[in-house]
Parts: C-alpha cells; sequence; structure tokens
C-alpha cells in the first residue's frame, strides 16, 4: 500500500525570532560579504560564466559578486518547487508555510534497532530505515541514513539510492561522495521516472550538496550545482558556518557569511540556467561547543534564524530538526527532537531534514525516527490552529444541556471527539495499565514498532525492467 501524503499547510501559528529590520541588514551584510571579499570558485566552468557577465577575475578564481547580480539571481529563481514520490505525484510542494519532515543521511554509526548497539552502518540498515520511513505517516521524503560501510565506498552511493529506490515509494533528498556519483543517481531517478523530460517536469528527487566554505567553494560542489541547474532539477546549495572555526563566533556574522556562499551558488545557477530550482536555507550557523570542540546540533542559537532569510527571498526552504546530541534515544534526544521539530515548523521550515540524527550527525536510529514520527505528528495537530465557527462553539448545545448535564452521549461529542489528537506510541494508559502491560519505556515501544514495521511492511515494489536498469548502473559504476 502507498501511503498519502498528509502535510499541512500552515497559516497560523507564526513564530519570527528576526525582525524585518534585522533581516535586512543581515541581506545587506551578505550583499557586501560578496561585493567586497568575494568568493574563490575552484571549477572553471563557474569562474567563467562569471567572468562572461562581465566579473573581473582575480588571482585566477576569485571573484567579487557585484549586488546588482545577486538580485538579478534572486527575481528569476523560482519560487516554489515541487518533488514528487516514485510514481509522480506531485506530493511535496515546496512553497508558503508547507513543512515537510525526513531522516538524515551518511552518518558513519548507526544504533542497531534490534540489538541497541552502536556498530558502523551498513546497506541493509538503509534498506531497513527506508522501509520503516515508507510505512510512517508523519515521514514525507528520504536520506540515505547511514554510510554503507560494507560496500566499496567509491560507488556507495550509488548503493544508498538504489536501496532507497527499492525499499520505498517517497521523494528522496540525496547526497552522493563525488561528482561522478551525482550523474549516475539522476541516471536512475531517470529511470524511475520514465526518462530525462519526464524527470524534470516531476522530479522524484532533490540532491544535498554541501559546500567546503562560504568563501572557498569546492570543485565537486559546484560540478553537482551546474549539473543539476542545466538539467532543471531541484538542489539544496549549503555552506556551513562552524562558528569560531569557519566563521565569525557571533551567530549574525556567520549566518551573513553562510549566506553570502549560499547566494554565490544562487547566482551560478541562474547564469548556467535561469529558472533553475534552488532550495536555500538562508545561511546554515552551527555552534562550535568550546567545551568538547563538538557541532552542536541541539543548541538552540542554530533553530529559525536559518529560514527566516529564505522566507525574505521567497524562495524554497531547507531546515534541520528532529536531531540531538545524546548518545542514545533517551530523555534528552526526545526533548531536542521535540524542541527543533516545533521551532522549525512555527518558522517554517519547508524541507527539514535529520530527523532521527543522534551524537550531531555521527550516528543515526530507527527508533528515534519512530519517536520523531510521533513528535511530528503532534505538532501538525498544534500547527493547525483553532477552528471558531458556529459548529465548534457548540452554543445551542451548551444551551440545551445546561448547567446540570453532560456532554458524553451528545451527538455532537460523536461527531467531533475523533479530531482530538489520539498519540500511537506516546502512552495515556492508567498507571495500573501501564504497569500490568510490560511498564515499557517509549524508546522500547519505539523499538516494538519499527521490528513490527520491519515484520509487516511491504512497500511497493518496482517494475522488474526499472529494477534491471538500476542493477546496470550500479554495476557500471562497481
Amino acid at each position: 500500500m502507498t501511503l498519502q501524503s498528509n502535510y499541512t499547510s500552515y497559516d497560523t501559528p507564526r513564530f519570527r525570532k528576526v525582525s524585518d529590520d534585522q533581516i535586512e541588514r543581515l541581506h545587506h551584510a551578505s550583499l557586501e560579504i560578496l561585493d567586497r571579499t568575494g568568493v574563490v570558485l575552484y571549477e572553471p566552468e563557474a569562474v567563467e560564466l562569471l567572468e562572461h557577465k562581465g566579473l573581473k577575475v582575480e588571482d585566477g578564481n576569485r571573484v567579487r559578486i557585484p549586488p546588482g547580480l545577486v538580485e538579478w539571481a534572486l527575481s528569476i529563481a523560482p519560487k516554489r518547487a515541487v518533488i514528487c514520490d516514485r510514481n509522480g505525484r506531485r506530493v511535496m510542494p515546496l512553497e508558503r508555510n508547507n513543512v515537510f519532515f525526513g531522516p538524515g543521511s551518511d552518518c558513519p554509526n548507526v544504533i542497531d534497532v534490534r540489538t541497541g548497539e552502536r556498530r558502523r552502518g551498513v546497506l541493509q540498515d538503509i534498506e531497513e530505515a527506508s522501509r520503516v520511513c515508507d510505512a510512517l505517516p508523519n515521514i514525507d521524503f528520504l536520506m540515505s541514513f547511514c554510510i554503507a560501510s560494507d560496500v566499496d565506498q567509491m560507488v556507495s552511493d550509488r548503493h544508498q539510492m538504489r536501496a532507497m529506490l527499492m525499499n520505498s515509494t517517497k521523494p528522496i533528498l540525496f547526497v552522493t561522495t563525488e561528482f561522478g556519483g551525482c550523474v549516475d543517481v539522476i541516471r536512475m531517478a531517470e529511470a524511475v521516472a520514465g526518462g530525462e523530460e519526464a524527470l524534470r517536469r516531476n522530479p522524484i528527487c532533490a540532491l544535498y550538496i554541501n559546500v567546503s566554505h562560504p568563501l572557498r567553494h569546492n570543485a565537486e560542489a559546484l560540478q553537482k550545482l551546474l549539473f543539476m541547474a542545466g538539467k532543471g532539477l531541484p538542489t539544496t546549495y549549503t555552506p556551513v558556518v562552524l562558528r569560531g572555526i569557519t566563521g565569525p563566533v557571533t551567530a549574525a556574522g556567520a549566518i551573513a557569511m553562510a549566506n553570502a556562499g549560499e547566494l554565490a551558488g544562487l547566482v551560478i545557477s541562474q547564469i548556467k540556467r535561469e529558472g533553475a530550482p534552488v532550495i536555500l536555507t538562508g545561511g546554515v550557523n552551527d555552534m562550535l561547543d568550546m567545551r568538547t570542540t563538538v557541532d552542536a546540533y541541539g543548541d538552540p542559537t542554530n533553530r529559525v534564524m536559518l529560514v527566516e532569510l529564505a522566507h525574505r527571498y521567497g524562495l524554497p526552504i531547507f531546515g534541520l530538526a528532529g536531531c540531538s546530541d545524546s548518545k542514545i534515544p533517551d530523555e534528552q534526544a526526545a526533548a531536542e527532537a521535540a524542541f527543533s521539530i516545533v521551532l522549525e515548523a512555527l518558522a517554517g521550515a519547508q524541507l527539514t531534514h535529520d530527523v532521527g540524527y543522534l551524537e550531531g550527525g555521527m550516528c543515526n536510529s530507527i527508533e528515534q525516527i519512530v519517536i520523531c514520527d510521533e513528535l511530528i505528528a503532534y505538532t501538525k495537530h498544534f500547527m493547525k490552529g483553532l477552528e471558531v465557527n458556529e459548529e465548534t462553539l457548540a452554543l445551542d448545545l451548551i444551551d440545551e444541556i445546561g448547567p446540570h448535564g453532560d456532554f458524553i452521549g451528545s451527538e455532537h461529542t460523536r461527531l467531533h471527539y475523533k479530531k482530538d489528537w489520539y498519540p500511537k506510541l506516546f502512552d495515556r494508559k492508567p498507571y495500573e495499565d501501564w504497569s500490568q502491560s510490560g511498564a515499557k519505556t517509549l524508546r522500547q515501544r519505539a523499538q516494538e514498532k519499527a521490528l513490527k514495521l520491519l515484520a509487516t511492511h511491504r512497500p511497493e515494489p518496482l517494475p522488474a525492467d526499472v529494477q534491471a536498469a538500476i542493477d546496470r548502473i550500479v554495476a557500471e559504476a562497481s
């Protein structure tokens, strides 16, 4: 059975952490960085594209990008992107305040869903995580969960994409280790979608590009960006600032610098192909915990501001939530995941990844993803806001029942009680019932649910000829 997308377009409530004036200052600071400091580009085609626009190139690959060119790129980049499921249904429109959630990718370690052991990730973990995510109603898209350490690392990205395509119908946000992997993954997606033009019209995947530094753009990131732009396919372009190491320790400076790097990518993509879809983060600024030198995923300063610049530009938005710096799916992991899910939803982070991450992205957990699915369901219900009308106010019913009656047997209660949120994983039983049923913790219940889904859920299979085409691409790369 193919599950339907159940996203909600949120009109209320909304939360803003940064004022309009602060947003404008951050934007203008980013423009000044590009114009005054410039960026170094390690891909000749990117340099040539900017040179053909009349920009002066210094030292062979350093380019200063004027504000007018940035504003031009912002004016022509698509204000929405739509990502489809494997069957071409347009289930993820990245626009307005639509919010979608999915796991993260490429963690070196996993928590074994059967034993609780922390170990290196293998290809089976990606296959099983994809199947569980396919079954969970509040996980909207896939990423590759972990690095498959049991296959050739030069082609592991092809194996990981194959595992996702074979085990879920949901949209995919993919990562590749090098440019050749990006080309092969898109060949796989074209085989599933029915060809190059079919994939462009109804993209079943988007590419997540990590950029080495906001002011130093590595060749492979630029090659991937240019390739995806040339095909008219959606991609993120994400230069991360680790505050105090690769950029200023202050959040404002880090955001301005990261956003400058992202805008440089946007300019290059639009010169390559006007209207190429790019998903912005508005500048990623991560905290470096100076006590441990760990990239702190659960830090509150990382929240919300990541998406507000992108909202200012009116472009599709990349977000991050459902992750934790805890080592196991425990109370800390649930708390940090819950805070980030609620805050990113309130901010309108449209494509929100890293659900299930532990250890600041060093480990992934199917149990944690199952817990986050419940947290997302809670958040979605909260985000629906309040419906106020004659039926919900129920004034006639209140008057009819009066001071001495009760509402439990009324037709109004029967019609409306199911609109409340009833958890599927959280426990609301009386203490005695909970104790008699095993006194199970949230983590134990999450493990049971994950194992049940693995035993019972069978994703819709790909046609045999498409499977064969995917296998050929993987074999050719091996």
